[in-house]
């Protein structure tokens, strides 16, 4: 059988046969793991006509050059790499020096309030065993974003996205190597931020989202943006899970779409099958915005945790900070077996979804639904004529 045609702009700019880009998903399982977007996954997605993209935001400089080596001896098609870039990583000015142990940032009522948190949820509290070195750099206030880039950079990769944070002191560097640099963004005034930057691409991402993610709808944010950053391209991100997304993200004005949510339940994520099962048990009303896990605002399905966090009164620290406050509290959770307590990013379109299955079978049903809408769908159905 034919496979189905639809091309955008997108596709000429990247190299690819379909406009849909995997969300390049970091740990969304309590980094049980390691990201969602490994190898597997982002290689099936590029062979299957999509852009795969590398969830790095996690991985050391070496570990992201191996997964990236990886990728290369699975497909010989475009992928890209995604990262995060905050500016005030673990509260201090980005590059500043940080304390030996960064952990002497965190306030001892909010250590303690978590602690008593999680014991009257009946999780047993354990450190978790830590091995410091005397002799270790301090870290930075950047986290490893410095080092993760030289190494973007330096292989070269085809498409560079920012998950979070401007790339542009990389800009240059990044655009004298060929690579297209996609930035996430959740509201305008971002949007036309990374555009003067130099972003080639501004992925509109809706709170619909799952994992870190704003306050503005899809429907909403994407028509602005693209007004706004025009003629930049934009592409279309948040609750897009199937070809009715693609073809409505098509309609507000996008080139392309991001997708996260439905490929969680791929068989080549690399997440565990409890999580996959949580996704596709999860409803439209299942998934809830926290910061508790990251210090910023993210989309999870919801549980007993987040929902005594949020009604806690205890304050999220600055990203860095707070996924240090959480470690032992996530050690405590494992050692517990409380598997329902972990983290689990995803969308609002988790109930879309129905059952495990391939990547490249998720894509291929997701272009030929969006094909048959604007193709033909859509007009036995809607009679339009525009007027003079």
């Amino acid at each position: 059988m034919a496979r189905p045609v639809l091309r955008t702009a997108l596709c000429d700019m990247l190299g690819i046969e379909y406009p849909v880009v995997l969300a390049g998903m970091g740990p969304v399982a309590g980094g049980i793991s390691g990201p969602v977007a490994t190898a597997p996954l982002v290689a099936a997605v590029s062979n299957a006509g999509g852009l795969g993209v590398i969830g790095g935001a996690g991985f050391t400089a070496e570990r992201l050059r191996e997964e990236i080596q990886t990728v290369r001896s699975m497909t010989d098609k475009p992928f890209g790499v995604d990262l995060l870039l905050p500016s005030n990583f673990m509260g201090g000015a980005a590059g500043g020096e940080m304390p030996r142990d960064p952990r002497e940032l965190i306030p001892a009522e909010t250590r303690a309030g978590l602690r008593k948190m999680a014991e009257d949820l009946g999780i047993q509290w354990e450190e978790m065993p830590r091995e410091p070195r005397a002799d270790a750099p301090r870290p930075r206030s950047g986290g490893m974003s410095d080092e993760q880039m030289e190494v973007v950079i330096e292989e070269k990769v085809a498409v560079f996205a920012s998950g979070l944070g401007s790339p542009a002191q990389w800009m240059d560097r990044l655009k004298a190597n060929g690579t297209k640099v996609l930035c996430l963004v959740g509201n305008v005034k971002n949007a036309k931020r990374v555009a003067a930057s130099g972003a080639d691409i501004v992925v509109a991402q809706g709170t619909e989202a799952g994992g870190h993610t704003g306050r503005i709808a899809t429907l909403a944010l994407v028509p602005q943006v693209v007004d706004a950053v025009a003629p930049t391209p934009v592409i279309a991100a948040g609750g897009i899970a199937d070809g009715r997304g693609i073809a409505a993200a098509l309609a507000l004005g996008a080139i392309g779409v991001w997708c996260g949510t439905a490929f969680l339940v791929a068989t080549e994520a690399n997440q565990p099958e409890t999580q996959k099962q949580r996704v596709l048990a999860a409803g439209d009303e299942d998934t809830k915005i926290t910061r508790l896990y990251s210090g910023k605002t993210m989309r999870n399905i919801t549980n007993p945790l987040i929902e005594a966090w949020e009604a806690s009164g205890l304050q999220a620290l600055p990203m860095g900070l707070q996924g240090l406050l959480i470690q032992d509290l996530v050690y405590s959770i494992r050692k517990s077996g409380r598997e329902e307590l972990m983290m689990n990013a995803a969308g609002q379109a988790s109930g879309m979804l129905s059952r495990v299955r391939p990547a490249a079978d998720i894509l291929h049903d997701m272009v030929a639904q969006a094909a048959g809408i604007i193709g033909g769908g859509l007009q036995a159905r809607v009679t339009a004529v525009p007027g003079d």
